[in-house]
């Protein structure tokens, strides 16, 4: 079980990522920047959800990863649209949790990249992601998480204790 905190009461709250399936993937039409249901028909890929366990199990984040050249890529990322905004958002720590999923499954593979995650960041985020979660500019817009960086997200954000 992964968790994070919940804006209103700062308490922890039991949430789960999930494999993404057709039929529970969210969609623009509500919200959602991405096509979903498109990427999650994508081969050699998955789409994860991030969804609560209590209450109505709402979907706070989608995540989708591919490997190429025997690398984990992060190829989409997005929160739920209740939980953007400072003063609005119903949970914190979402995109924090899928991505420290993401590096757990990096660790995963086989080979020179185990424990490496790869996306590509809007300009706008680029020092954001080099502070917050350790990621090194690798390449123009490329950055990279490396094995250590992704080892302290994974004990932040997916190891939380009540």
């Amino acid at each position: 079980m992964k968790l994070f905190y919940s804006i209103k009461n700062s308490r922890l709250i039991e949430a789960e990522i999930v494999v993404a399936e057709r039929k529970n993937v969210p969609l623009k039409k509500n919200g959602w920047s991405f096509n979903w249901k498109q990427l999650a028909q994508e081969q050699d890929a998955q789409t994860f959800i991030m969804k609560t366990i209590e209450l109505q199990q709402s979907i706070e984040g989608v995540l989708h990863l591919k490997v190429e050249s025997g690398m984990l890529i992060m190829d989409a990322i997005e929160i739920a649209p209740h939980n953007i905004g400072k003063n609005k958002k119903r949970y914190d720590y979402v995109a924090s949790c899928l991505i420290a999923f993401a590096c757990r499954e990096s660790f995963k593979l086989e080979g020179s990249y185990k424990g490496f995650l790869t996306f590509v960041s809007k300009t706008n985020l680029i020092k954001w992601y080099s502070e917050k979660y350790g990621a090194t500019l690798a390449l123009g817009q490329r950055m990279f998480i490396d094995s250590e960086a992704g080892e302290k997200l994974i004990n932040k954000y997916l190891y939380k204790k009540p």
